[in-house]
């Protein structure tokens, strides 16, 4: 599936951006090198993305490593 732009709320942050996005997509799918790439203007290195999947009732926490504007927006899951 793709990302749906909407679903991505910012909901804190100063220099770096904390956001909120839901979706049905499957986590590998979300976290893939690109999945972000259409709201890439809106991101950047170092955002954190809280990610809710709605299929398997389940929050993950993304760091984006790779946005700026860059072509191709990446992530990689939190540790914890």
């Amino acid at each position: 599936m793709a990302l749906t732009a909407a679903n991505l709320r910012r909901v804190a942050g100063g220099t770096n951006g904390i956001f909120h996005y839901t979706s049905a997509d499957a986590h590998a799918t979300v976290v893939a090198s690109g999945y972000f790439n259409s709201v890439t203007n809106n991101l950047k290195n170092g955002d954190v993305i809280e990610c809710y999947d709605t299929n398997l009732d389940l929050l993950n926490t993304l760091v984006v490593t790779s946005a700026d504007y860059a072509a191709t927006v990446t992530t990689v899951a939190a540790s914890s």
